[in-house]
């Protein structure tokens, strides 16, 4: 599951908060709410390549693994099946968000163990936070980065980083060569 060593999101956001709060003691309410405003951007941006680079080396370790590091192989899986195709592993839009797509990828026996464990609360709500933060960066890469008005906070957003990143590690030990023959 999640790692609890600090990543390169937690620095961001704890650098940029610290700079908002500089901003503010200063008396400089405006540049402080710009601040905000670019870091939510920023955070949501930062969240979700971390996530894709996360899953998709994983989905890179799996092929590695079972298929005892066949360069052919490997090769194949990251050209047809991670390049450029991270976009339509999830239903990513509000009212149709599902993980089941990915998991499908997979194969019946690991797309319906994860069926039925992700039906687990702390994981369905990861899973909700997960693909909320995946709609809402291809909202923003979508309708104009610099014009689009984020809704969310920083603190909402890396409230929901926090609570994705335990769907993550879901993912992770969900292809590990290892447990994918224990899990059904």
């Amino acid at each position: 599951m999640p790692s609890t060593e600090e990543t390169f999101i937690d620095s961001l956001y704890e650098e940029q908060k610290k700079l908002i709060a500089f901003l503010q003691q200063q008396g400089q309410p405006s540049y402080s709410q710009s601040v905000e405003a670019f870091l939510s951007k920023t955070l949501l941006l930062s969240c979700a390549s971390y996530f894709e680079s996360r899953i998709t080396d994983s989905i890179s370790d799996y092929a590695k693994s079972v298929s005892n590091s066949d360069e052919a192989l490997a090769s194949l899986v990251r050209i047809k099946a991670i390049e450029r195709q991270y976009h339509s592993y999830f239903e990513w839009r509000e009212g149709k968000r599902s993980a089941t797509p990915f998991f499908a990828m997979f194969g019946s026996t690991i797309k319906d163990s994860a069926k039925k464990e992700l039906k687990a609360v702390d994981l369905s709500e990861a899973v909700a936070a997960f693909l909320e933060l995946g709609d809402l960066r291809n909202l923003l890469v979508h309708e104009n980065f610099a014009a689009y008005l984020l809704e969310k906070t920083s603190d909402e957003i890396y409230e929901l980083y926090l609570r994705a990143l335990t769907f993550v590690g879901y993912i992770e030990a969900k292809l590990n060569p290892i447990t994918v023959g224990e899990s059904s």
